[in-house]
């Protein structure tokens, strides 16, 4: 794992770079945080990834306010200052600003000696998910594959809810939804694959039944090991299908 650096219009992204072992080339993985930001949970997910075979981004997505890791994103979700503090991180992350990050991101894994190809994969959880949707949509010709794990709010009311851009994409998406997650209830994911099917595009949308939000993150209060180690699986056999062909 190394630290790296990565200018953007708007200031410089840190990030951890991960490379699987060898010294050959292999695709790239961006790995998106959930909106607790890095910490060593998602360290060990992107070792996990690297381990695969893949070199993995793992970047600061809140790098406008501060280098990772950012002072006072530990303890409970129930505590009202703590989740105040998050969900104004997250109303930072918009559209525009998601779309610059990513272009930065994906230059820079192209400029990479490593890294074997030119498309690549992105995974999120919780709010990234939808920052995972706006990747392949912003970029369909650069990202292969795109995956949301309990992610939230990814087919709402309002003009720019994600599953408006789905017709974009010409990569392959996968969903995995938690069955206990109330930033996803059940019509939220009907709406959903209503606008996959009418889009076209190929994707799997999945149930993890007994699931909670936030059951793919181990160390958290939530995670559920069999829910997921079926993430695991499928986000695999994802990556392996559309970047390793």
């Amino acid at each position: 794992m190394q630290d790296v650096d990565i200018k953007t219009p708007e200031g410089t992204m840190d990030a951890k770079l991960f490379h699987p072992d060898g010294q050959g080339q292999a695709p790239a993985v961006i790995l998106l945080t959930d909106a607790m930001g890095i910490r060593p949970a998602f360290e060990a997910m992107a070792r996990r990834l690297a381990k695969a075979g893949y070199v993995v981004l793992l970047p600061n997505v809140y790098y406008r306010e501060g280098r990772a890791p950012l002072p006072n994103l530990e303890g409970s979700f129930a505590d009202e200052t703590l989740r105040k503090r998050i969900f104004g991180l997250i109303a930072t992350l918009t559209p525009e600003r998601v779309r610059t990050d990513a272009a930065a991101e994906l230059d820079f894994l192209a400029s990479q000696p490593r890294v074997k190809g030119s498309r690549v994969g992105v995974v999120g959880y919780c709010m990234s998910g939808s920052m995972a949707v706006r990747m392949a949509a912003d970029f369909p010709e650069r990202i292969a594959a795109a995956a949301s794990f309990h992610g939230g709010r990814l087919a709402t009311d309002e003009p720019d809810s994600p599953h408006r851009v789905v017709g974009k994409v010409k990569g392959e998406l996968y969903f995995g939804h938690a069955d206990q997650d109330g930033s996803m209830p059940a019509e939220a994911i009907a709406r959903l694959e209503a606008a996959l099917k009418e889009a076209g595009v190929k994707a799997r949308s999945e149930l993890y039944a007994g699931a909670r939000h936030g059951y793919a993150v181990e160390g958290s209060s939530v995670y559920d090991k069999d829910a997921s180690e079926r993430h695991w699986s499928r986000l695999l056999e994802l990556f392996d299908r559309t970047l390793t062909a």
